[in-house]
């Protein structure tokens, strides 16, 4: 992994000079900063073949001025390695810019054992491949945050709600404090609302139909909660300055949430 790390670095870094001599005179009016969103389902743009299922990040930028563009890049069932060996995060890398965001959260598929496309393992792989986007955010000029995982709705015989995701929040926070990256801790605050929330109020949360009960994926309302937790961290971590988060103590309407026509493949950055 060291090697491919430095491989990552080194290749992004030749545009940093180029692409910052861009940003020119002082009186150039700022450009339009773009958010990035590397991740899993949990955060991933849906179609309208998957409605009512929403990632947060379909919601993210409800919460976000208009300057600020969101580029959702998240995709079903990847993990931290898979989305690396897919050659998404080289996609993302060949138009991120200076000043952009970076927002990495990864763990769900990680945990998958069984499968060796996409498992890591937290003190180990899942960091080295971690590394990766947050050494080649900076090579481009662009910040990496790091977002530990949305929790799944799980709750014990008491009605506790129950962490599902093992070491991997741990080592991710380990690690961003180790590369002085800002963590927005996303499962921490999520883990909270649900024990707040309690079982039954949670389940207008998550996928949960006529047809199918689904404790890790969200609904409109679910997706815009997670949302608001991510705008709030963006704010207390000072990734984003005050004027750049909007509505944060505003209802934002589920309607808000639109499916675009299915399509076969995500849209490229």
């Amino acid at each position: 992994m060291s090697l491919t790390r430095r491989q990552v670095t080194a290749a992004a870094g030749a545009a940093v000079p180029l692409a910052l001599a861009a940003t020119g005179t002082a009186r150039a009016a700022p450009r339009r900063r773009t958010l990035y969103i590397a991740g899993d389902s949990t955060a991933a743009q849906k179609y309208a073949d998957e409605a009512p299922e929403t990632g947060w990040g379909m919601a993210l930028p409800f919460f976000l001025r208009e300057e600020i563009d969101v580029s959702d890049q998240a995709v079903n069932g990847r993990s931290s390695k898979s989305f690396v060996d897919e050659g998404r995060l080289d996609a993302i890398l060949a138009a991120i810019r200076p000043h952009d965001l970076l927002i990495v959260q990864f763990a769900h598929n990680d945990e998958k054992s069984a499968d060796p496309t996409r498992y890591t393992e937290p003190w180990t792989t899942y960091q080295d491949y971690l590394r990766l986007y947050i050494d080649g955010a900076r090579a481009k000029g662009a910040r990496p945050v790091l977002a530990t995982p949305v929790e799944r709705r799980r709750f014990d015989a008491d009605g506790n709600a129950v962490p599902t995701h093992g070491d991997y929040p741990a080592a991710m926070r380990a690690l961003a404090d180790q590369e002085r990256v800002a963590l927005l801790d996303i499962e921490a605050l999520s883990l909270a609302l649900w024990q707040e929330l309690g079982p039954e109020a949670t389940k207008t949360y998550f996928n949960w139909t006529a047809t199918e009960q689904d404790n890790t994926h969200f609904n409109p309302p679910g997706a815009i909660a997670v949302a608001r937790l991510v705008a709030r961290e963006l704010l207390r971590t000072r990734v984003l300055a005050p004027h750049d988060v909007v509505r944060l103590h505003e209802d934002v309407p589920a309607s808000w949430i639109t499916w675009p026509p299915a399509a076969t493949e995500a849209p490229n950055p």
